[in-house]
C-alpha cells in the first residue's frame, strides 16, 4: 500500500513538473528576425512598420490584475520606445475609425504605469466603431473573465496584417479587414487554449461563433503562437477549438475535464455548425457579405480561404 502510494505521488510530481511548471516569457510567440520588439511593464509587442501598428501584443492576465487599480486616462500618445515612430493622433482624427486597443486599458488597470502605456498608438489599430465597441469589446470582457475563473491566462491579439488595405492618416495606417485574439490557460489541471478570428464590423453573432483553433489562427497569420510550450504539448493545445472547455456567460463555469479526454463541441477552423448564418465578413465595397454559412467560425468558405 505504501509503495503505491509513494508511486502515485512520484508520477503526480513528475506530471506536474512537466505540465505545471512556469515557462518563461510562454505569451511571446516565436520571434523571426524581421520582428521589432517593443517591451512595456505589461505587455510586449511586435511593431509593423509597413502598417503602423503591431502584428502582435502579447501578455500575462492574471485574476488578481483584473482588479482595478487606476483609473482610464484616455491620453493616447506616441510610443517613443518605437524608433520609426509609431502613429499620432493626426492619423486617426477624422478618419471615422476608433483607435481600438490591442492590450484593452482594463486589462491594463493594475497600475498607473501599465495603464498610462495602453494608451500608446503602438496599441492601437483603426476599428469601425460598431466592432470596437461591440463584438471585440465583448471578448475582451469575455476573457478578463477566463483569467478569473482560471487564475492566469496568457492572451496574443492584434490584426490580420496580410493583404492590401486602405489607409488613414498621413502614416497611411492600415485599416485591417479581419482581427485575432488567442488565449492559453496553463494552469492546473485544465490545460486548454482557444482562437477567434473576427471581421472589422458590427456584429450580433455569439462570440461563439468566431472561435477557432490556434492553429487556425496561426495559418491566416504566420504567427507561431506559444512557440515556448513543450512541442507535443503545444501540438495538442492548438489543433482544436473546444467551446465547452470554456464558459460563455458568467454563471458558467470551465468544462474541468483532462485535456483530450471527455471534451465535446471540439471544432477546427473551418468546420460546421447546424445553424446557419449570414456570413459575418464584409465585402472589398465595405459590406456585410450576404451569403450563408454554416461554418464555425462565422464566415463563408471564399472569406475563410481569401485570409
Amino acid at each position: 500500500m505504501k509503495k503505491s502510494f509513494l508511486i502515485l505521488a512520484i508520477v503526480s510530481f513528475t506530471v506536474l513538473n512537466i505540465f505545471g511548471q512556469r515557462i518563461p516569457h510562454l505569451e511571446l510567440p516565436a520571434i523571426t528576425p524581421s520582428d521589432v520588439i517593443v517591451n512595456h511593464l505589461a505587455y510586449t509587442l511586435s511593431y509593423n512598420e509597413k502598417h503602423e501598428q503591431a502584428n502582435w501584443v502579447a501578455y500575462e492576465l492574471t485574476a488578481e490584475e483584473t482588479q482595478k487599480g487606476a483609473s482610464r486616462t484616455n491620453d493616447f500618445r506616441p510610443d517613443n520606445a518605437v524608433k520609426t515612430g509609431s502613429a499620432t493622433n493626426a492619423d486617426y482624427q477624422g478618419s471615422g475609425y476608433d483607435r481600438g486597443h490591442m492590450a484593452p486599458a482594463a486589462d491594463m488597470s493594475w497600475s498607473v504605469q501599465s495603464m498610462e502605456e495602453s494608451f500608446f498608438y503602438s496599441n492601437m489599430s483603426p476599428q469601425v466603431p460598431g466592432f470596437n465597441r461591440g463584438i471585440w469589446k465583448k471578448l475582451e470582457e469575455r476573457v478578463r473573465q477566463w483569467a478569473v475563473e482560471n487564475k492566469d491566462i496568457y492572451v496574443v491579439t492584434g490584426p490580420v496584417l496580410t493583404g492590401n488595405f486602405p489607409t488613414i492618416g498621413p502614416d497611411k495606417v492600415s485599416v485591417p479587414r479581419y482581427y485575432y485574439k488567442v488565449i492559453l490557460d496553463y494552469t492546473l489541471p485544465d490545460l486548454k487554449g482557444i482562437g477567434f478570428i473576427l471581421p472589422n464590423a458590427s456584429s450580433t453573432l455569439p462570440l461563439e461563433s468566431f472561435a477557432v483553433s490556434i492553429d487556425s489562427v496561426e495559418k491566416v497569420t504566420g504567427i507561431d503562437f506559444f512557440s515556448a510550450l513543450p512541442e507535443k504539448q503545444e501540438q495538442e493545445i492548438e489543433k482544436t477549438a473546444c467551446i465547452a472547455c470554456w464558459s460563455w456567460n458568467k454563471h458558467l463555469t470551465p468544462d474541468p475535464s483532462p485535456l483530450g479526454e471527455g471534451r465535446s463541441n471540439k471544432v477546427s477552423g473551418a468546420e460546421k455548425s447546424s445553424v446557419k448564418v449570414q456570413c459575418s465578413a464584409t465585402t472589398q465595397a465595405g459590406n456585410r457579405c450576404k451569403r450563408m454559412t454554416t461554418n464555425k467560425s462565422g464566415m463563408c468558405t471564399q472569406h475563410m480561404s481569401e485570409l
